[in-house]
C-alpha cells in the first residue's frame, strides 16, 4: 500500500468531493421540484396529460444513465446550429451543465414514480375524512394527501438520493473532475489503481454516512411515531398503576 500517493492526492480528492456534493445537491433539488408536478400529471385521467409524462418516465427509467449522459453531452453537438440560434450552445458545450441536466432528468423520472406510489398508498379513509370536513382540491392535497405521501415515500426517496450520489461518478467520463475523475486521472499517471480507487470509495462512504444521518434526523422530526415515549426510554421509571378512583 503506497500511502504517499494517497496523501499527495488528498487535496485533489477534497476538490472532487466538493464538486460531487455540488452536483448531487443541485440535481436532487431541481429533480424534486420537477417530480411533484410530473407525479400529479401521471395520476390524471386525461391521456393528454399522463401520456407524455409516462413517455418521459419510461425513457429515463428504461435506458442507462450513461447513455442519457452521452446523448446530452455528445449528441447535442449535432444540433449546434439550432442551439446557437436559440442562444443555448454555451450551456450544452459545458460538461458541468450537461452532467447536471442528465442527472436531474433521471432523478426527476424516478422520484416522480416514488411520489406517485406514495400518493396512491395514502389510505382512502383518510382522504374521505378530509372530504367530510369540507376539504377538496388543492387543500385536500396540501393538508392530507401530500404530507402522508411524503412520509410513506421517504425511505424509497432516501435510497434514490444515495443512488444518485453514486451515479455522479459517471460525470468523470465527460471530463469533470469529481471524486472518481480524480482517482481515474491520477491512477492513469501513477498506476496506483488500488490505493486511489480505495480512497475514492472511502470518500463516497463518508458522504453516504452523512446523508443517512441527515435523512434519519429529518424522518425522526416528521414522523412522530418514531420518537420514543418517556416510559419507553431506557432507565425511565415505570408509571405507577392507577387504582380505582376514590368515591
Amino acid at each position: 500500500m503506497d500511502w504517499q500517493i494517497i496523501i499527495d492526492t488528498l487535496p485533489k480528492f477534497l476538490e472532487g468531493t466538493v464538486l460531487t456534493i455540488q452536483i448531487t445537491v443541485i440535481s436532487v433539488a431541481i429533480g424534486l421540484v420537477l417530480a411533484l408536478p410530473l407525479a400529479l400529471l401521471r395520476l390524471s385521467s386525461n391521456p393528454l396529460l399522463w401520456a407524455p409524462v409516462y413517455g418521459f418516465v419510461f425513457f429515463f427509467r428504461g435506458t442507462p444513465l450513461l447513455v442519457q449522459l452521452f446523448l446530452i453531452y455528445y449528441g447535442s453537438g449535432q444540433f449546434r446550429d439550432s442551439f446557437e440560434a436559440a442562444g443555448l450552445w454555451f450551456l450544452f458545450r459545458d460538461p458541468w451543465f450537461c452532467g447536471v441536466l442528465a442527472l436531474t432528468l433521471n432523478t426527476a423520472a424516478y422520484t416522480s414514480e416514488i411520489l406517485r406510489g406514495g400518493i396512491l398508498a395514502v389510505p382512502h379513509g383518510e382522504i374521505e375524512a378530509g372530504r367530510a370536513t369540507g376539504m377538496s382540491g388543492l387543500l385536500l392535497y396540501r393538508r392530507i394527501i401530500l404530507p402522508k405521501a411524503v412520509r410513506l415515500a421517504f425511505p424509497a426517496y432516501t435510497n434514490e438520493v444515495i443512488f444518485l450520489l453514486q451515479a455522479t461518478s459517471l460525470v468523470s467520463l465527460i471530463t469533470l473532475m469529481d471524486i472518481t475523475g480524480v482517482a481515474a486521472r491520477t491512477a492513469a499517471r501513477s498506476f496506483d489503481y488500488y490505493e486511489l480507487y480505495l480512497t475514492a470509495a472511502a470518500f463516497y462512504l463518508v458522504i453516504v454516512l452523512g446523508l443517512q444521518y441527515i435523512f434519519k434526523r429529518f424522518e425522526w422530526r416528521v414522523s412522530g411515531h418514531l420518537r420514543a415515549r418517556p416510559e419507553d426510554r431506557p432507565g425511565a421509571a415505570a408509571a405507577p398503576a392507577q387504582g380505582p378512583a376514590p368515591r
